[in-house]
């Protein structure tokens, strides 16, 4: 489920990603979403721009960063319910042996038993997908506000003007790379075959997306995904610590 979750968030993202982009974010824009969510987004990373000599390259860096360390032990607790339902696993599948019908009362009892299950064990079912629901709204923001943000258009970061794609395609390409090895990381070997070929299509999104929209965007695709590989990486290292120890 969480899988799915994270997979529809990424795909969403990719999708949405041409949407309301060229409407300039103010303390103006109507809306609670531009109000309370990208505005705020916008004005940080104006901030932070300001603090290192105007670079706003320089600052969707370093907001990307806080923004994912910030969400990190979200992550981590995230990671915690995983290890727990996997622990309960075994018990979860007698109980769909137990009740092979699917007519209604037969699930009912099932359902009953497993919330009694769920509750035995002090483990909150949901525990895992409200973390990446709250995570969602914040990435999503962030990434409107680097868009909306008319500063950013106006500056340049290395080599690309920030408000125009990558004349030589050179962060689509990064970007759409890093995506691909994000997503192998971070696959467990219970990942259905089926969502397996999300790592294939997803980074070919980001590189037809990457060839048209600003390189600002490109840029924060590149800093996330770099550090998600570095977070896949510990989180494994910390799931085989945690199976070891339960």
């Amino acid at each position: 489920m969480k899988s799915k979750l994270l997979i529809l968030a990424s795909f969403l993202l990719v999708v949405l990603s041409g949407c309301n982009l060229k409407e300039p974010i103010t303390a103006e824009s109507p809306g609670i979403w531009n109000h309370f969510f990208v505005y705020p987004m916008s004005m940080l990373l104006t901030k932070v721009a300001e603090t290192v000599g105007g670079s706003y390259g320089l600052s969707i860096i370093i907001v990307t960063i806080i923004i994912r360390l910030v969400l990190l032990p979200l992550i981590l607790k995230q990671q915690k319910s995983t290890m727990a339902m996997q622990v309960l696993r075994p018990e979860m599948e007698n109980l769909r042996k137990k009740y092979p019908s699917k007519d209604m009362e037969s699930q009912q009892k099932m359902q009953k038993e497993m919330m009694e299950l769920y509750q035995k064990h002090n483990i909150n079912p949901l525990g895992g997908c409200l973390p990446l629901l709250v995570q969602f709204p914040i990435i999503m923001a962030f990434y409107y506000a680097i868009g909306r943000t008319e500063a950013i258009a106006e500056h340049s970061f290395l080599w690309v003007s920030l408000g125009q794609p990558d004349s030589l395609h050179i962060l689509p390409i990064v970007a759409a790379i890093t995506t691909f090895i994000q997503i192998k990381v971070g696959m467990t070997d219970e990942v259905p075959p089926q969502m397996k070929i999300t790592m294939y299509i997803m980074p070919l999104f980001v590189l037809m997306a990457g060839f048209s929209l600003p390189a600002a965007l490109a840029l924060y695709w590149v800093i996330g995904n770099l550090f998600g590989i570095a977070q896949g990486i510990y989180l494994k290292k910390r799931m085989k610590i945690l199976q070891k120890s339960a």
